[in-house]
């Protein structure tokens, strides 16, 4: 028997209840707002229209299929099926956070507060969904009759690239936006850098406050803030463009450690490496820091472009 569909609805906590879960009462996270010149009323409002936004969705999904939900500190616990559809109802950030634990299955993006949000990953509104899903449905459905073997709804699924980092001892990890390497606190970290260029690897030891390596998605985030602050001549790629970009934060020049390399492109099979000469480096993806690789003095890591994809609809 062929089971029903099953929708997985991701979203993580507001403002307002995380300030319910501080402070106990409505009225003590007002007075705890108030007396620091902020109104309660607009983060329930933004609480609302969260809610609201869930709540066209759940209604949204045919009765008949299964369903499920996550918030976003969960996800390194949840189990998503293969078939699964999943359903980002949040930022932009919400959808980047799911796509390093999801493989092939379409992931949809849902604004609940239009004009707030960039609205490069969550491109629809909750009254979208509904044709939305049967739309993807039928797709699938008409691709196992062809016998394609694709899971993806052909006609609306974007393949965004994604980065990988993996350690020597087999450890990796996966971003859709950027990278992170560096201090566990962000201060100055030391390394031998191994970079790809035009002429071939450079090698060059620095100390810096850690590197940034971001994908064609990531270019709308923390590595455009970097590119544009420094004026740099890269141009950066597109979402679905086989390419990394890479940024030094920091660096500094001192008789031991050097600046000529800072920036720079990761195309096709090439692969940025970094040698730590600091103890407690990390690696964490997207801004969770929770989820980490740990690098020791002396480890490799290596960094390039990922064969996994945010099928993105």
């Amino acid at each position: 028997m062929t089971l029903a569909p099953r929708v997985v609805v991701v979203h993580r906590r507001t403002e307002y209840s995380e300030l319910l879960d501080r402070h106990g009462t409505r009225g003590q996270a007002a007075f705890f707002l108030a007396n620091r010149d902020r109104d309660l009323a607009e983060v329930e409002a933004r609480h609302a229209a969260h809610r609201d936004a869930r709540r066209v969705v759940a209604a949204a999904i045919p009765p008949d299929w299964r369903r499920g939900e996550v918030e976003r500190r969960d996800l390194d616990r949840f189990m998503f099926a293969a078939d699964d559809i999943i359903v980002c109802v949040g930022q932009d950030g919400l959808v980047a956070n799911v796509a390093k634990y999801v493989e092939t299955q379409p992931v949809v993006g849902v604004d609940p507060e239009p004009g707030r949000n960039p609205g490069v990953l969550v491109r629809y509104r909750p009254r979208d969904i509904g044709g939305l899903l049967r739309q993807i449905e039928a797709d699938r459905s008409g691709a196992a009759r062809r016998g394609s073997g694709s899971t993806d709804a052909d006609d609306v699924v974007r393949r965004l690239t994604m980065a990988e980092a993996v350690l020597d001892d087999g450890q990796r990890l996966v971003a859709l936006n950027e990278l992170y390497v560096g201090d566990i606190g962000h201060q100055t970290a030391r390394y031998v850098l191994r970079a790809p260029g035009p002429d071939g690897q450079s090698t060059e030891r620095q100390a810096s406050s850690g590197l940034l390596i971001g994908t064609g998605t990531g270019s709308t985030g923390w590595c455009r803030s970097v590119w544009q602050e420094r004026v740099s001549g890269l141009g950066l790629p597109n979402p679905e463009a086989r390419v990394l970009v890479w940024f030094v934060r920091e660096a500094w020049p001192s008789p031991a450690t050097g600046t000529s390399r800072t920036e720079g492109m990761i195309t096709g099979s090439a692969r940025l490496e970094l040698f730590a000469e600091s103890e407690r480096m990390v690696v964490f993806g997207d801004g969770i820091e929770t989820d980490t690789l740990t690098l020791a003095w002396g480890q490799r890591i290596s960094v390039g472009i990922s064969n996994r994809y945010l099928h993105l609809v």
